[in-house]
């Protein structure tokens, strides 16, 4: 047998055992690991990850896939970044984490001192936590606190447009969509709160005045049991990716002003760049007094989120008793988190960031748009590193993601969506890939 040939006998054998391994592997996980939204019964399928690399995300049975939806809007640098990468295995030899509770570290001071200096102005305070639905729950109890500590306690609501998503746990699931979101089954146990219709005004069309009346009323109705109002600046995203208009935004500060409610933004998905602003709420030139964090804080390397507040919401919930704020994650400030969470706003304040979300949008507005002469396609709307393609009826996702990994690219339809955030380092050749990918699974 010559060389070549024992070689290639090595290569075939190496793969071989390499698939039986994945098969195994896969046959563990469908019988005894559960992914998120899917069914124990019946799960969709998984396929195994052996490395990642830039945009690329390396399957163990070899495909190599573009990602389309940057884990879940996370990794906006891409994925095995040399700069986060030394600032993980940098920290780790410091330590990795201490409680927070009585301790700090600079990496903590570090991430707090940038959040409040790049954040809308008059966010001074923050609470470092979990994830991003940790950091709703403490928004909403922020809220709840203030209003007691006032002597207030009747405020203990919270309104909020329909079509919203803020989280998985608890408090965040009462201001999810009641009908059209993923918690109906919970109604019963869930805090009843007030939802508004969701903003109907396009973020590229002209402004409708009829589009603030419904909430505006509302918020004249119950304004006395109002803590707060949240929202997700400009973008709803699980809750369907619904793009709306600025003015929308800043009128819910106008009225909040006007009753006396707090108004809380829920940045995890938008924040970072990801809408063409630093932070959505800039679209419209407006501060809240409670902002959430999380998802890219990190770049998509470890979980960690943030509440950031007023000076006044902070005071007002440690005025009279209990006289501190009654919330403290296990691994709040992990200090591992913290570092890499520098790293990346390190790279974000260099400002590339800008060029790359506005090449991003304007190639995804024209590679997309031949979407809509496509008979099972309804909508196609952009806006930033953002571009949704939503369909007249809700796809197979099994089906669909596995002819789009045929494409050779990841993306995570759900629902009637077939949607796109891309890292920022996407090249415009890797993008034309994901577009393409799209138009062809549709057609």
């Amino acid at each position: 047998m010559g060389r070549d040939s024992i070689v290639n006998l090595i290569k075939t054998q190496t793969f071989t055992s390499e698939h039986i391994l994945t098969n195994q592997n896969l046959r563990f996980d469908q019988q005894h690991i559960w992914h998120p939204y899917t069914s124990a019964i019946n799960p969709l399928p998984c396929y195994e990850v052996k490395h990642a690399e830039g945009v690329y995300i390396h399957l163990a049975t070899g495909e190599k896939l573009v990602d389309g939806v940057s884990s879940w809007w996370t990794a906006i640098h891409g994925y095995n970044h040399p700069d986060l990468n030394h600032a993980i295995k940098h920290q780790v030899d410091d330590f990795a984490h201490v409680m927070f509770g009585g301790l700090t570290h600079q990496p903590a001071i570090d991430l707090c001192r940038t959040l409040i200096n790049i954040t809308p102005q008059g966010l001074d305070r923050v609470f470092l936590a979990d994830s991003g639905s940790v950091s709703v729950e403490v928004a909403m109890k922020m809220a709840l606190q203030y209003w007691a500590c006032q002597g207030n306690s009747k405020k203990h609501k919270f309104i909020t447009p329909r079509n919203g998503y803020h989280g998985d746990t608890f408090a965040a699931m009462s201001v999810c969509d009641p009908v059209n979101g993923m918690h109906s089954l919970f109604t019963d146990a869930l805090a009843s709160q007030i939802f508004a219709p969701a903003p109907q005004t396009r973020f590229d069309r002209q402004w409708n005045e009829d589009d603030i009346q419904p909430l505006e009323q509302l918020i004249q109705t119950h304004h006395n049991e109002l803590a707060a109002l949240i929202i997700e600046p400009i973008v709803q995203n699980a809750g369907g990716m619904r793009i709306y208009h600025p003015e929308y935004l800043k009128r819910c500060r106008q009225l909040c002003d006007d009753y006396n409610l707090l108004l809380i933004c829920d940045e995890i998905a938008t924040g970072f760049g990801r809408t063409g602003k630093l932070f959505a709420c800039e679209h419209a030139d407006i501060s809240p007094d409670i902002m959430c964090l999380g998802k890219a804080l990190t770049g998509g390397y470890m979980t960690l989120a943030a509440t950031i507040c007023s000076e006044d919401v902070a005071q007002g919930v440690c005025q009279g008793e209990p006289g501190v704020f009654m919330h403290g994650p296990t691994f709040m400030g992990n200090a591992l988190a913290c570092a890499v969470a520098n790293a990346s706003l390190k790279i974000i304040q260099q400002n590339h960031w800008q060029a790359q979300v506005s090449q991003i949008e304007e190639q995804l507005r024209i590679e997309l748009a031949p979407c809509m002469n496509l008979d099972a396609v309804a909508d196609v709307r952009v806006l930033g590193a953002i571009g949704v393609v939503e369909c007249k009826a809700a796809v197979n996702v099994a089906q669909l993601q596995q002819a789009l990994v045929q494409q050779g690219v990841w993306i995570r339809p759900f629902g009637k969506l077939v949607y796109i955030m891309p890292p920022y380092i996407i090249s415009q050749a890797q993008l034309t890939q994901l577009t393409q990918a799209i138009y062809q699974v549709l057609k």
